[in-house]
């Protein structure tokens, strides 16, 4: 178990060093900072001492060795934008991803688990049909899509839902909230359905999958046959067993939750991080990308690590298969 821990926590790091050392690699292809920093007076030599300066003079891997170094200290450089600290520009705008993220991630979960069950259990009947049916909208239609057209049902046409913004926050300590406010929790219902509706359904999908495969084993029948209910059998033993195969996806799905918010919070005007990092590749704000970036990675990775273990936590067979490994 030890070995295992440290050899994925070790893939995790390698990770996160490639990506991050890749994601540098790209910003010099996005622009030159200096020039969107100096004005239409600057002279050559302004630009180079500026650049000297901001340490861009120097070669990609340099670059992304002091950024590590500073990283790790929890220093993420002054934005070229906006002249603050990136940490602090982050520290404001996540609680408004995280809540979306989260409301999200609910609603993908309990709805794709629980349509998953149920067009399982009653594959042939018509509302199991009908739900199949419309899940291929969210799977089809791009989340820019979706989410143009539940502004134009709910917004525009019906006028119950805002079309953008987060709507009347609260502060705690050092987290603004949506949630105790009507229009803060007004605001979250159509980006929240927008951003979890794809994750919704591919997780309905493989529920359902793996629900139909579960209920054609040996052991089902034979709990049948010992006279258990069909509450029972469908819940404590079927659903018990689909959700072994399910978790790894899922919370892949939910990870990816957090990247994929960058088109709904464009959409809604949400003031996210990915509405942040959007507007920082307009200015070629390269703290800001960096940050954002090695952000989503680690929460990627994170999950990623969390969801191995789990599924080793979860599944006999693999401590059994370590075992002989070892």
């Amino acid at each position: 178990m030890i070995a295992f821990i440290l050899r994925r926590v070790f893939q995790s790091v390698l990770v996160l060093l490639i990506v991050g050392l890749v994601a540098f690699a790209m910003f010099s292809f996005v622009g030159d900072p200096v020039e969107n920093m100096l004005g239409q007076e600057r002279t050559q030599a302004d630009v180079d001492r500026l650049r000297e300066q901001m340490g861009l003079d120097q070669p990609v891997i340099v670059q992304y060795w002091t950024f590590l170094g500073n990283a790790i200290q929890g220093n993420f450089g002054l934005s070229y934008r906006q002249g603050r600290e990136v940490s602090q520009i982050i520290a404001e705008r996540l609680p408004a991803t995280l809540e979306l993220a989260f409301v999200s991630g609910v609603f993908a979960m309990v709805f794709g688990i629980g349509f998953g069950v149920f067009t399982a259990i009653r594959r042939n009947g018509v509302g199991s049909n009908i739900i199949m049916t419309l899940s291929l909208v969210g799977v089809s239609l791009p989340t820019f899509l979706i989410g143009i057209l539940l502004i134009w049902v709910f917004s525009v046409e019906l006028d119950l839902l805002p079309s953008f913004g987060r709507g009347d926050t609260v502060k705690i300590g050092g987290w603004s909230t949506g949630f105790l406010t009507e229009s803060g929790l007004k605001a979250l219902i159509l980006p929240s359905i927008t951003l979890g509706l794809y994750q919704m359904t591919l997780i309905m999908r493989l529920v359902r999958s793996e629900m139909l495969e579960v209920l054609r084993q040996d052991y089902i029948r034979f709990a049948r046959a010992r006279g258990l209910s069909e509450r029972a059998v469908n819940f404590r033993h079927a659903l018990k067993n689909t959700l072994v195969p399910v978790i790894t996806v899922t919370g892949l799905q939910l990870g990816s939750i957090i990247a994929f918010a960058i088109i709904t919070e464009t959409v809604f005007q949400w003031p996210g991080v990915g509405l942040l990092f959007i507007n920082a590749i307009q200015f070629v704000d390269i703290p800001v990308m960096a940050a954002y970036l090695m952000m989503i990675s680690v929460m990627f990775v994170g999950i990623n690590l969390i969801v191995d273990l789990l599924y080793f936590v979860i599944d006999p067979r693999l401590r059994v298969d370590g075992t002989k490994g070892h």
